[in-house]
């Protein structure tokens, strides 16, 4: 019979973890808590869920953490939820007959983001597709913040419905948004200067301002109302946020920045040509007459 081990990591989710555990408690043979030393009631909470404690020492990202769990695990099959995360039954039922069919070797789940209290429908928060359900030794992560799995075998990708969706109880506050924002800001800013990037002053405007017209116009940002343009400023702002670290970690360099209003020429054309494209939208069209 087919197994599936349920693999959570923690750090401090004392209020976090028992909704995602009570999600999955008719659905794992094996709960896997994974903690980074907690100093809240976070193992208190896995003990009572019946789940198998692993410690490991603490990583400023899950992504280390993750693969020694997902090694501790001894199911056939292995669900990754975050603390801050659930599955509907919809979603467990449908998981269960893929394990049970043992066909494919990982599955594409989409997942509903909940941001400031609204579930974010466009702006490239959904179907947010993500590998969280495999066989295991076919999926690992490389040890680098927010990096895509490595995955091998069959695919099986679920639609982009609810039911087959895990829910992500994503940012609450403004004051977590920021303060996850700039310490995932200057890993990546560090991973960015191992890699050999040299920093471009005009990155500074050309970086934040496509992360921006991807979020609010490609994806549709708009249709989320408020919350997603204040989400598409977040976003384009956390990008600003990496390359001034950056610059940062360069000693503050001085640099002419000869060029700059045609940057800025060049940045206001590309959002009135998003403008002309979304014409019909009346907030849109707004903008457009300010600018």
């Amino acid at each position: 019979m087919t197994k599936i081990s349920v693999v959570v990591n923690t750090l401090n989710e004392e209020k976090n973890l028992p909704r995602a555990l009570s999600s999955i408690r008719d659905f794992a043979d094996e709960i896997v808590v994974c903690d980074m030393y907690s100093e809240d009631k976070t193992l208190e909470m896995a003990k009572k869920f019946g789940a198998k404690i692993f410690k490991h020492k603490r990583t400023n990202f899950v992504e280390p953490a993750r693969n020694f769990a997902i090694n501790c695990a001894q199911g056939d099959y292995i669900l990754v939820l975050d603390a801050d995360e659930e599955i509907p039954k919809s979603l467990t039922k449908e998981l269960k007959r893929i394990a049970k069919e043992n066909i494919f070797d990982y599955v594409l789940i989409p997942r509903k983001n909940i941001i400031f209290g609204k579930w974010i429908q466009y702006s490239r928060w959904w179907p947010d597709y993500l590998v969280r359900f495999f066989k295991k030794g076919k999926v690992s992560w490389r040890d680098k913040i927010h990096s895509e799995p490595i995955a091998k075998g069959k695919e099986f990708k679920l639609s982009a419905s609810e039911e087959n969706a895990i829910i992500h109880h994503h940012y609450f506050s403004l004051n977590q948004y920021l303060e996850r924002m700039i310490r995932y800001s200057q890993i990546q800013a560090e991973e960015l200067v191992t890699e050999g990037y040299q920093f471009v002053w005009s990155d500074l405007i050309k970086k934040p301002l496509g992360e921006f017209l991807s979020r609010f116009f490609a994806g549709e940002g708009y249709k989320d109302g408020v919350h997603g343009l204040i989400l598409a400023f977040l976003q384009a702002f956390s990008v600003f946020l990496v390359y001034a670290f950056v610059w940062e970690k360069k000693g503050f360099e001085k640099e002419e920045i000869s060029g700059v209003f045609n940057e800025i020429e060049k940045s206001l054309k590309e959002i009135k040509f998003w403008l002309v494209q979304k014409e019909k939208n009346p907030l849109l069209r707004i903008i457009k007459r300010l600018l």
